[in-house]
Protein backbone atom coordinates (compact mmCIF):
# COMPACT_ATOMS: atom_id res chain seq x y z
CA UNK A 1 0.00 0.00 0.00
CA UNK A 2 1.35 3.27 -0.95
CA UNK A 3 1.18 5.97 1.70
CA UNK A 4 0.92 9.46 -0.21
CA UNK A 5 2.43 12.65 1.56
CA UNK A 6 -0.61 13.47 3.45
CA UNK A 7 -0.48 10.16 5.26
CA UNK A 8 2.70 10.31 5.96
CA UNK A 9 2.35 13.36 7.58
CA UNK A 10 -0.49 12.40 9.57
CA UNK A 11 0.83 9.07 10.55
CA UNK A 12 4.31 10.80 11.67
CA UNK A 13 1.72 13.47 13.96
CA UNK A 14 -0.45 10.64 15.53
CA UNK A 15 3.04 8.92 16.66
CA UNK A 16 3.55 12.85 18.24
CA UNK A 17 7.42 13.35 16.48
CA UNK A 18 7.92 16.23 14.40
CA UNK A 19 7.18 16.08 10.37
CA UNK A 20 9.93 16.76 8.49
CA UNK A 21 10.19 16.45 4.78
CA UNK A 22 12.91 13.83 5.27
CA UNK A 23 10.59 11.37 7.80
CA UNK A 24 7.68 11.91 4.73
CA UNK A 25 10.13 11.39 2.16
CA UNK A 26 11.64 7.84 3.20
CA UNK A 27 8.46 6.89 4.75
CA UNK A 28 6.94 7.77 0.86
CA UNK A 29 9.86 6.06 -1.05
CA UNK A 30 9.67 2.66 1.55
CA UNK A 31 6.00 2.81 1.18
CA UNK A 32 5.93 2.65 -2.30
CA UNK A 33 8.19 -0.12 -3.03
CA UNK A 34 6.64 -2.54 0.10
CA UNK A 35 8.12 -6.00 -1.37
CA UNK A 36 11.87 -3.84 -1.61
CA UNK A 37 14.21 -4.53 0.97
CA UNK A 38 16.64 -1.39 0.63
CA UNK A 39 19.08 -0.50 2.27
CA UNK A 40 20.27 2.69 3.74
CA UNK A 41 22.27 3.52 0.72
CA UNK A 42 20.19 2.26 -1.63
CA UNK A 43 17.62 4.65 0.33
CA UNK A 44 19.87 7.07 -0.17
CA UNK A 45 20.12 7.00 -3.86
CA UNK A 46 16.18 7.35 -3.67
CA UNK A 47 16.20 10.11 -2.20
CA UNK A 48 18.93 11.99 -3.71
CA UNK A 49 16.75 12.18 -6.57
CA UNK A 50 14.09 14.38 -5.20
CA UNK A 51 15.98 16.17 -2.55
CA UNK A 52 19.64 16.05 -3.63
CA UNK A 53 20.78 18.68 -0.29
CA UNK A 54 19.78 15.58 1.74
CA UNK A 55 22.81 13.57 3.35
CA UNK A 56 23.51 10.03 3.90
CA UNK A 57 23.96 10.33 7.71
CA UNK A 58 20.61 12.16 7.73
CA UNK A 59 19.03 9.43 6.07
CA UNK A 60 20.63 6.99 8.70
CA UNK A 61 19.30 8.96 11.38
CA UNK A 62 15.55 9.54 9.74
CA UNK A 63 15.86 5.41 9.25
CA UNK A 64 16.63 5.06 13.16
CA UNK A 65 13.64 7.05 14.34
CA UNK A 66 11.42 5.31 11.86
CA UNK A 67 12.28 2.48 12.97
CA UNK A 68 11.96 2.93 16.77
CA UNK A 69 8.75 4.24 16.02
CA UNK A 70 8.01 0.72 13.99
CA UNK A 71 6.99 2.28 10.87
CA UNK A 72 9.76 1.10 9.32
CA UNK A 73 11.24 -2.47 9.54
CA UNK A 74 14.88 -3.47 9.75
CA UNK A 75 15.97 -7.12 8.29
CA UNK A 76 18.66 -9.31 8.59
CA UNK A 77 18.32 -11.06 5.48
CA UNK A 78 22.03 -12.70 5.86
CA UNK A 79 23.73 -10.72 3.22
CA UNK A 80 25.65 -8.20 5.18
CA UNK A 81 23.51 -5.33 4.78
CA UNK A 82 20.72 -4.11 7.30
CA UNK A 83 18.02 -3.74 4.80
CA UNK A 84 14.89 -1.64 5.95
CA UNK A 85 10.70 -1.84 4.70
CA UNK A 86 7.86 -0.28 5.43
CA UNK A 87 6.47 -1.36 9.00
CA UNK A 88 4.10 -4.35 9.32
CA UNK A 89 1.76 -1.01 11.35
CA UNK A 90 1.62 0.19 7.02
CA UNK A 91 0.81 -2.78 6.08
CA UNK A 92 -2.52 -4.41 5.13
CA UNK A 93 -5.35 -4.96 8.06
CA UNK A 94 -5.41 -8.68 6.81
CA UNK A 95 -4.00 -9.91 10.25
CA UNK A 96 -1.23 -12.06 7.70
CA UNK A 97 2.21 -12.08 8.99
CA UNK A 98 4.81 -11.80 5.74
CA UNK A 99 8.05 -13.65 5.42
CA UNK A 100 10.87 -13.41 3.06
CA UNK A 101 12.04 -15.92 0.09
CA UNK A 102 15.79 -15.64 -0.31
CA UNK A 103 17.05 -17.15 -3.57
CA UNK A 104 20.61 -18.83 -2.49
CA UNK A 105 21.76 -18.57 -6.41
CA UNK A 106 20.99 -14.99 -7.38
CA UNK A 107 20.27 -13.26 -3.97
CA UNK A 108 16.50 -11.95 -4.98
CA UNK A 109 14.70 -11.05 -1.81
CA UNK A 110 10.18 -11.75 -2.33
CA UNK A 111 8.19 -12.01 0.13
CA UNK A 112 5.46 -14.25 0.83
CA UNK A 113 2.56 -12.90 2.75
CA UNK A 114 0.55 -16.13 4.60
CA UNK A 115 -0.39 -16.65 8.42
CA UNK A 116 1.91 -20.08 7.61
CA UNK A 117 2.52 -20.73 11.45
CA UNK A 118 -1.00 -19.71 12.89
CA UNK A 119 -2.08 -22.88 13.94
CA UNK A 120 1.61 -23.64 15.36
CA UNK A 121 1.15 -20.40 17.78
CA UNK A 122 -2.14 -21.59 18.72
CA UNK A 123 -0.62 -25.03 19.95
CA UNK A 124 2.33 -22.91 21.74
CA UNK A 125 -0.41 -21.18 23.26
CA UNK A 126 -2.61 -24.08 24.49
CA UNK A 127 -0.09 -26.35 25.01
CA UNK A 128 2.62 -23.97 27.41
CA UNK A 129 0.39 -20.71 27.97
CA UNK A 130 3.36 -18.79 25.76
CA UNK A 131 1.54 -16.34 23.22
CA UNK A 132 3.64 -15.73 20.32
CA UNK A 133 3.96 -11.76 19.45
CA UNK A 134 5.73 -11.86 16.81
CA UNK A 135 7.85 -14.25 14.47
CA UNK A 136 10.04 -14.38 11.29
CA UNK A 137 10.67 -16.77 8.58
CA UNK A 138 13.50 -16.63 6.36
CA UNK A 139 13.21 -19.61 3.54
CA UNK A 140 16.29 -20.36 1.29
CA UNK A 141 15.86 -22.00 -1.88
CA UNK A 142 16.37 -21.23 -6.07
CA UNK A 143 13.83 -18.84 -7.20
CA UNK A 144 11.68 -19.70 -10.26
CA UNK A 145 14.17 -18.23 -12.94
CA UNK A 146 17.55 -19.63 -11.03
CA UNK A 147 15.67 -22.57 -10.10
CA UNK A 148 14.48 -23.51 -13.99
CA UNK A 149 18.32 -22.95 -15.15
CA UNK A 150 18.99 -25.50 -12.53
CA UNK A 151 16.72 -28.22 -13.62
CA UNK A 152 18.05 -27.80 -17.71
CA UNK A 153 21.48 -27.69 -16.57
CA UNK A 154 21.05 -31.00 -14.62
CA UNK A 155 19.19 -32.17 -18.03
CA UNK A 156 22.02 -31.82 -20.36
CA UNK A 157 24.36 -35.09 -20.69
Amino acid sequence: MTIDKEQCEKILREKGVKVTKQRVLVLGILSACPDKHFTAEEIYDLVKAEYPEMGLATVYRTIQILVELHLVDKLSLDDGFARYEIGKENESESGHHHHHLICTNCGSIFSFQDDLLEELEKKIFDKTGFCVMDHQVKLYGYCKECGGKLIEKRKKP
